[in-house]
């Protein structure tokens, strides 16, 4: 039996192009599993856990790239020998790792080193683009849910007793929370 198994990174990816290979790899669309907004680099995945307790002895997990089942080679290793352990084999866009054929390790690490620095290397523009934009005055972080005349108001509205914190919460559209937050600031600090 053929399972398959997409992933992409982020919510706002689209997995058809995936969902399409792995229909023309001859996979019923019944036993895809897919993992939407879960890095490569963690192997603790609904969609991947799904897929590989699915894979029986005699079957095959289809997979487009390399790069969409890990993105450490450590973990491509660990679940191609835990794939190879239960007798199932391993469909990497079109062609089957063979775990006892030399060449075929040769590329399969060679693939899993590609993907791992692939990874290594968004990690790096990333913290690059954040470090840009916090010297430019960019990089602010979380915006208060908040306005000040709305914290303002929240807090006299818990000072004046007649509304409890999951009122005023509710009032505000906030978690409670956001509410005790906004009482600390309030609060000036205890002398020491």
């Amino acid at each position: 039996m053929l399972i398959g198994y997409a992933r992409v990174s982020t919510n706002t990816q689209d997995l058809t192009a995936q969902l399409n290979a792995l229909a023309a790899a001859g996979v019923d669309p019944e036993v895809i599993y897919v993992d939407h907004g879960f890095t490569g680099t963690k192997r603790e995945r609904p969609g991947l856990g799904k897929a590989l307790a699915a894979c029986r002895k005699g079957d095959t997990l289809v997979v487009t790239k390399l790069d969409r089942l890990a993105r450490s080679l450590s973990d491509a290793r660990d679940i191609a020998d835990e794939l190879t352990r239960k007798g199932v084999a391993l469909n990497l866009g079109g062609s089957i790792y063979d775990p006892h054929d030399p060449v075929g390790k040769l590329l399969f690490n060679v693939l899993g080193m590609v993907a791992e620095f692939e990874a290594d290397l968004i990690r790096a523009r990333t913290r690059e683009g954040m470090a840009l934009a916090k010297a430019k005055g960019r990089l602010r972080g979380k915006q208060p849910k908040l306005s000040k005349a709305q914290e303002a108001h929240l807090v006299s509205l818990y000072q004046g007793g007649a509304h409890t914190t999951s009122e005023i919460a509710e009032l505000f559209g906030i978690a409670r929370s956001t509410v005790y937050r906004a009482m600390q600031r309030a609060t000036p600090p205890a002398p020491k």
